[in-house]
């Protein structure tokens, strides 16, 4: 983590699950923000959404992932048959998520897309880079919903900041992070991205899965999952 080598791994405890549905196929999570999706390789970071459900729903695995900052919807799998047809419909783009991010400074155009391609920043690694030469197409639907005032005391600090809905088309690793940065726009808390005015605001990363839809993976039937967002 030698881009944030202050970084001290503290998950929170409460709520330790918020299971927002289960059935016999598959078991969808709103995971806190702080929480790694998957074990990281040290012992002091075994604790994880993986592990916690693992211990409720011993076949769960995971499908896809969020980054340990961002908090939202995610999916996991009880049973092999209902993995690869997940997998499946992620690697097709035949789900559909958007996010909900708070960003530093007002946004001036209410809606657009950002279409820069991103590749591992290997010095600085775990952070992404925008690279036109190497990096793998990454493409991020974004619309404005509102425009505040910064204000992290409860006083109006004369900083701005948008609320915008964020829809990845693509599924890059800090895509969002850093197709917002790439905008002039960083999200607010983001130790790996925001310059200080933007980090300090905000003690968490406001970044949300809010909304996350796709096939049953043996019905069919098509399920839209919902999980409010925290900082809105």
């Amino acid at each position: 983590m030698s881009a944030n080598p202050d970084f001290i791994y503290q998950p929170p405890m409460s709520p330790y699950l918020d299971i927002v549905f289960q059935d016999e196929d598959i078991v969808v999570l709103n995971k806190s923000s702080g929480l790694l999706s998957v074990p990281g390789r040290l012992p002091e970071h075994q604790d994880c959404l993986q592990n916690r459900v693992q211990r409720v729903l011993p076949t769960a695995t995971i499908v896809h992932r969020l980054d340990m900052a961002t908090s939202g919807i995610i999916i996991m799998a009880l049973n092999k048959p209902a993995h690869v047809n997940i997998s499946r419909q992620f690697e097709q783009r035949k789900t559909n998520k958007s996010y909900i991010a708070r960003v530093f400074g007002h946004v001036k155009e209410h809606e657009g897309s950002v279409d820069l391609p991103l590749i591992c920043d290997w010095p600085n690694r775990p952070k992404q880079k925008v690279d036109h030469e190497n990096g793998k197409q990454s493409l991020t639907h974004y619309q404005v919903l509102s425009y505040s005032e910064l204000d992290s005391e409860g006083k109006s600090s004369g900083d701005e900041s948008t609320l915008v809905e964020l829809t990845p088309i693509t599924g890059r690793s800090h895509q969002l992070r850093v197709h917002m940065l790439a905008l002039g726009h960083p999200i607010l808390g983001d130790r790996l991205y925001a310059h200080e005015q933007a980090l300090t605001v905000s003690p968490r990363l406001q970044l949300h899965a809010r909304n996350l839809s796709l096939a049953h993976p043996v019905t069919g039937e098509l399920l839209a999952f919902v999980a409010p967002c925290p900082f809105n």
